[in-house]
């Protein structure tokens, strides 16, 4: 598959190209830029425009084979000369930072800290190419991205306004693990900036109509952390938290209570092997277990254990299941709750706690 490239390595482009426009008078329609990684990249120029003062252009946003919102946006520098120093901003399409525990500070503009780096290396480059001393201001937009940025995750960040410009490789990834465990920390990292040290955490928001009616909290609030349960449950260490309740649907939860932290179907599925050897140990009849394990959904396994009256018993146990793998995976540093629910039978179980760390977050508002 083909990768692509970050915002910020177009940042970086665009910028190295305004600079080497604005000092030399001449135009630019390609430029070259190193990423951190190591791959170059060479970008086309888009919509120049030049004056003696101030040169502004762009480079398209080509995420490789990524599924990526921003592919295909124009991203803009415009650059002036200061006095003095190297200052950086975001415009149109940017967004700006309201919420602590970003990358950048409250009121900065959402670029952040390699993508500034980058644009930095890259115009002194050319600067001192020129032997110019001044100072750069440097102005990075991308027309559109105030609305490409609603379906990101900077609204829930507390990122408005546009979309962030981003990348600590310079290269985009298809369907890049990396990207989704950085979104994991980014979450939890801004939790705990708020000063909490218990969160719930949820693989989606498969259960958003359940969590509600239930219990009246939004599961939207959870971090989500798609099948990385054990690297979620380790980035929580790092940074300090206490508490935590994973929420999430049978399917998933499952494979937890077996010692599965990566409930993704191609690292393991013995779903329906673990729910028999639990129902086994709760006595459900044998024709019931040699049903369970012909099952296709979890759903289906639920159904039947519920149809034999052992539903109950059995979740209970998965329950426990769970959090004892969740605490064995924090090494004991982080005392951990789950609640267990399924899509037609809602919820099948709770750990002793899970209600009252759950009110406590609804509190919160």
């Amino acid at each position: 598959m083909r990768n692509g490239f970050t915002t910020g390595s177009c940042a970086a482009a665009a910028s190295k190209a305004a600079a080497y426009m604005l000092f030399s008078g001449k135009e630019k329609n390609i430029i070259k830029i190193d990423t951190p990684k190591g791959i170059p990249y060479t970008a086309e120029i888009f919509d120049i425009k030049r004056s003696e003062d101030v040169v502004s252009c762009a480079v398209k946003k080509d995420s490789g084979d990524d599924p990526d919102v921003t592919n295909g946006l124009l991203i803009y520098s415009t650059l002036s000369l200061i006095p003095e120093g190297f200052e950086i901003d975001g415009g149109e399409g940017v967004g700006r930072v309201t919420k602590p525990g970003l990358d950048q500070p409250v009121g900065n503009a959402a670029i952040n800290t390699v993508p500034r780096e980058m644009i930095e290396k890259e115009v002194r480059e050319i600067c001192d190419f020129y032997d110019y001393e001044g100072g750069v201001k440097v102005i990075i937009s991308v027309p559109g991205g105030e609305e490409i940025a609603k379906k990101t995750f900077n609204p829930k960040l507390g990122i408005e306004g546009g979309i962030s410009i981003i990348g600590t490789s310079g290269i985009v990834e298809p369907m890049s693990t990396q990207a989704i465990l950085d979104t994991i920390k980014v979450e939890l990292n801004q939790r705990k900036a708020l000063g909490f040290d218990y969160v719930a955490v949820s693989p989606g928001n498969y259960g958003l109509d359940f969590m509600r009616d239930t219990y009246g909290y939004d599961l939207d609030k959870a971090v989500k952390c798609s099948n990385f349960i054990g690297k979620t449950i380790d980035m929580a260490k790092e940074l300090g938290f206490k508490e935590i309740i994973l929420v999430g649907h049978i399917g998933k939860l499952i494979k937890v209570a077996g010692g599965i932290m990566n409930t993704h179907s191609k690292e393991a599925d013995c779903r329906m092997e673990i729910l028999s050897a639990l129902a086994i140990k709760h006595f459900t009849p044998e024709d019931t277990v040699r049903k369970i394990l012909d099952c296709v959904t979890t759903e289906e396994a639920a159904k039947l254990l519920k149809e034999c009256g052992k539903c109950d018993e059995v979740m209970a146990e998965a329950a426990v299941r769970v959090c004892e793998n969740l605490n064995k995976r924090s090494g004991g540093s982080i005392k951990s709750e789950c609640i267990l629910f399924s899509k037609e039978l809602g919820e099948l179980a709770r750990s002793d706690n899970a209600k009252s760390l759950i009110d406590r977050m609804i509190k919160e508002a």
